[in-house]
């Protein structure tokens, strides 16, 4: 698994269950881009050993969770709106890499940490959240979030045999992003 630098600061919690609604349509826009990453990153790396079906599975997976999601912003009268973008990804996709082979390592290592992160983050709340029916939603999220994470640590060991050392660099600068940042009522 992914040993994260840093964890979230203890004041996200608070923030998140105070402005629930505002974590709610983030998180919604976060399984959108994940659904479509996945997809993505079929069309890019069709040719690494097990990642075209991986990422089918996974896209999948990302759109049923934003339904849920999108069935709890409905049952609460909440619109999705425009996406605002999200300050932390664009930080870890900043290091990304341009060549070929270490870009595509880099967007699978991005992905696992960008998934770790979201598992500490929706844990945090399935471990808060008052509603038991929210709290066990979030939890089956945040063990789905861990498998994703695994999953893309896998596919990087099979593109690379530097991908340990390249996830040590990268969890290095996921930390200096994550302390760069605002706290927000937000999945990231």
């Amino acid at each position: 698994m992914i040993a994260l630098r840093q964890p979230t600061d203890p004041r996200w919690i608070a923030l998140a269950l105070s402005r629930f609604d505002e974590v709610l349509v983030d998180h919604a826009h976060c399984e959108k881009k994940a659904a479509a990453h996945a997809l993505s990153l079929l069309s890019s790396y069709p040719e690494l050993p097990g990642l075209p079906l991986a990422m089918a599975t996974l896209a999948r997976e990302e759109a049923q969770h934003l339904k849920q999601v999108l069935k709890l912003l409905a049952a609460r009268k909440l619109e999705l709106g425009r996406d605002l973008g999200d300050p932390y990804a664009k930080g870890l996709y900043a290091q990304l890499r341009t060549r070929g082979l270490e870009r595509r390592l880099d967007q699978l290592l991005i992905s696992a940490i960008i998934e770790a992160r979201s598992e500490e983050r929706l844990r945090l709340l399935a471990t808060h959240l008052a509603d038991p029916a929210l709290r066990a939603f979030y939890e089956d999220l945040a063990l789905a979030e861990a498998g994703h994470a695994g999953l893309f640590v896998k596919l990087a060991a099979r593109a690379s045999p530097d991908w340990a050392a390249r996830l040590e660099a990268l969890l290095d600068a996921e930390a200096a992003v994550l302390s760069s940042l605002p706290l927000r009522a937000a999945v990231h």
